[in-house]
């Protein structure tokens, strides 16, 4: 079992910047890649960024150039700098891990196997 402990989140105006953190506890030396999802109100989860222990990443288009996931592996943390932030990032934030080696469609939810309870990200205009 792996859990999964997010923060970082707050309300912050557009342009600004936020850090989420992922700490990952339990299983997690079993991990292989983790990956960062949003959903808004009345919308789907999305796919945000995903990394690999390698740290190969994959950013979803919507966020490059203003988002970068990176990770502490020897402090089990996920991380996501978000810059130049814009309303429509307003979602709640969650990050997720997967224990199976395969690269495959890193950006779809249904490729990971645990899940944290979330941060709230607010970007007021």
């Amino acid at each position: 079992q792996v859990q999964l402990l997010e923060s970082g989140g707050g309300s912050v105006q557009s342009g600004g910047s936020l850090r989420l953190s992922c700490v990952a506890s339990g299983d997690s030396y079993d991990i292989r890649s983790m990956g960062w999802f949003r959903q808004a109100p009345g919308k789907e989860r999305e796919g945000v960024a995903a990394i690999k222990n390698d740290n190969t990443t994959i950013h979803a288009d919507s966020v490059k150039g203003r988002f970068t996931i990176f990770q502490d592996i020897e402090k089990n943390t996920l991380y996501l700098q978000m810059n130049s932030l814009k309303p429509e990032d307003t979602a709640m934030y969650y990050c997720a891990a997967r224990l199976n080696p395969w690269w495959s469609f890193p950006l779809l939810p249904g490729s990971y196997e645990y899940w944290g309870q979330g941060t709230q990200v607010t970007i007021s205009s």
